[in-house]
Parts: structure tokens; sequence; C-alpha cells
């Protein structure tokens, strides 16, 4: 089914992650690892790590909710990493109790994830790799800049973000998160990222477990 607000650029997710890999195949052959982030962006993730014959593995950031409305982000975390939005933390005068307490919220909501996706699995080894990170796009940046912060955490020697959609704005705000940024389209307006994609249903965790036991 078609979202609306605009021509899609994409059938799907897979569709979406054929285009992100003829983008990114200079680096077959490549030492590179392909990280998905969590849930949509495991499903692009897949085949772009199967085209590129590398690994797949998983990273989870999580959005910090603001009191009383946590569709509004203050920022993301991803394990042990944080990306704080101060203004608008100092603007909503915001509590350091309370983001002590979201903060550890939802690093314990990601060690338990972590936990139900891998399984037994290590996780992938990122030292001097090169890192590519996929979502299925990006509205606001936030999660997409922890997953970026947690992988330069883990030694990897280049840090690339690869989406299939991202509005220009926020484009230009994640190009110091990254060594490279390769994203096929910047849009606007931008509304949603389900809104250039024909079909954008929900990924089931047991979809991502499925996914990754395949791809690792």
């Amino acid at each position: 089914m078609f979202l609306g607000g605009g021509v899609p650029f994409f059938d799907d997710r897979r569709d979406a992650g054929r285009h992100l890999a003829e983008a990114l195949a200079d680096l077959v052959g490549r030492p590179v690892i392909v990280l998905g982030i969590r849930r949509g962006g495991v499903e692009v993730a897949a085949v772009v790590a199967e085209r590129l014959g590398a690994p797949l593995d998983v990273v989870i950031p999580r959005k910090i909710g603001a009191p009383g409305n946590p569709e509004l982000g203050l920022g993301a975390v991803a394990e042990g990493v944080q990306v704080l939005d101060q203004r608008l933390i100092a603007a909503l005068d915001v509590s350091d109790s309370y983001l002590r307490s979201e903060i550890d919220a939802q690093q314990e909501e990601i060690r338990r994830r972590v936990a139900a996706y891998r399984g037994d699995r290590a996780p992938a080894d990122l030292s001097g790799k090169v890192v590519v990170i996929v979502d299925d796009g990006v509205a606001t940046g936030g999660t997409a800049a922890a997953a970026l912060r947690w992988a330069r955490s883990r030694a990897a020697a280049r840090v690339i973000l690869a989406v299939p959609v991202a509005p220009p704005d926020i484009v230009w705000r994640l190009e110091g998160e990254a060594d490279e940024l390769r994203v096929l389209h910047s849009p606007s307006p931008f509304a949603a990222v389900g809104q250039w994609y024909g079909e954008f249903p929900q990924v089931s965790d047991e979809r991502v477990v499925q996914l990754l036991a395949a791809g690792a």
C-alpha cells in the first residue's frame, strides 16, 4: 500500500537494499561489516550485506523521549554511547534525574534486544574494518548519529552511513558524524520515511533474528 505524500522511490525495503548495494559496489572485496539499524534497517542491510559479500550485524540505537511526549526526541543512545540535544533539553527544562532515568531505561532495553537478536553469537569485530551502517531512511538523525558514534567507539577504521532516503537538512547535520554519507535521495518536503516506499510494513523482531542468523 502506498502511504502517500510523494511518488515512492522504492517498492519496498528489499528493493531499496538492491539500489543501495549498487551505490556501495566499490566496497566489494574490502574488509567490510554491514550493520543494520533495527528493525527496518536490518531488512535493507541484509540485501546490502549479501551483495557485498560482507557479514551482517545489528546496531540498536534508542530515542530518548521528552517528558510527557515520548515521540519528541531529546537525543538517542546506543550501547555505551549517548547523543543529546542540549538546547532542547534546556528549552524544556528537563531535569537531570529524568534524563538519567530515561537513558538507563533505554540502555537496558538495548541490552535486552541485543541478547534477543544475537542469541549466542558474538558481536561482529569492527576493529580496523570499514563499517557500513544502513537504515531504511533517516527522519531526524538522532538514532543514526548514535549508531555512528557507537561504531567509532568500537575502533572501526572507517564509518559510512548508507540510507535510501533522508531530508536535506539532516544529511547536512550528519556529515560530521560519518566519514562518508551515501544517500540515494534527499527530497524536500520530507514528512516521513515511509512516504517514499510503495510498501512499508512493520518488521518484526522474529524477522530481525532470521535475517541476522542468515547473514552472520
